[in-house]
């Protein structure tokens, strides 16, 4: 798994990031999964047999490692960096980053630290606080192989984490007959 973040992680962080309106989304097959507004497990969860998570990495850093980008977003505080690997029936279609403030670890939200491979958005999506804002995507590939990703501040309890999101060449996102999938 540590393939993922040597080839994956570098695309998240050159990634240049848009405003969705500022990219051409509407109207093709892929753009209803970029701007999913609930959970994206959930989402997948009913285009295989077998959803899976695979951790790849869960560390303390400190804030001195966030980028100012980040840093607008979440806070300048010391974060939880969790890394994880969405899996359709054993096939990875989802490279993931979050990024969880230590002042967001508390109280309920303790148990966002001992997630291990149970996926974040099913358990923030539980919460009726529960909603995304900051959303932005970014095309890491080319004009004709694009690998998309996308960028987005979740809330619970008033509380932020940042999740970005690289989606690989088999996720469903990228199926000619996705533009008729939920």
């Amino acid at each position: 798994m540590s393939k993922f973040k040597q080839l994956y992680k570098p695309l998240l962080d050159r990634a240049q990031w848009q405003a969705p309106e500022e990219t051409a989304l509407e109207g093709t097959g892929f753009g209803h999964w970029l701007l999913e507004p609930d959970s994206l497990s959930r989402r997948f969860q009913r285009h295989c047999d077998h959803f899976t998570v695979s951790l790849i990495e869960q560390t303390r850093i400190h804030k001195s490692q966030l980028s100012d980008d980040e840093r607008a977003l979440i806070g300048d505080v010391d974060c939880l960096l969790r890394k994880v690997v969405l899996m359709g029936d054993g096939i990875p279609w989802v490279f993931a980053r979050t990024l969880i403030p230590a002042s967001t670890l508390t109280g309920q939200e303790s148990d966002l630290e001992q997630l291990g491979e149970m996926p974040l958005g099913l358990r923030v999506f539980t919460d009726r606080s529960a909603r995304r804002d900051a959303l932005v995507v970014a095309n890491v590939g080319t004009c004709n192989d694009p690998l998309w990703a996308r960028r987005s501040r979740l809330w619970i309890n008033e509380k932020p984490l940042l999740v970005a999101e690289l989606f690989l060449e088999a996720a469903p996102v990228y199926a000619k007959e996705s533009q008729s999938w939920n």
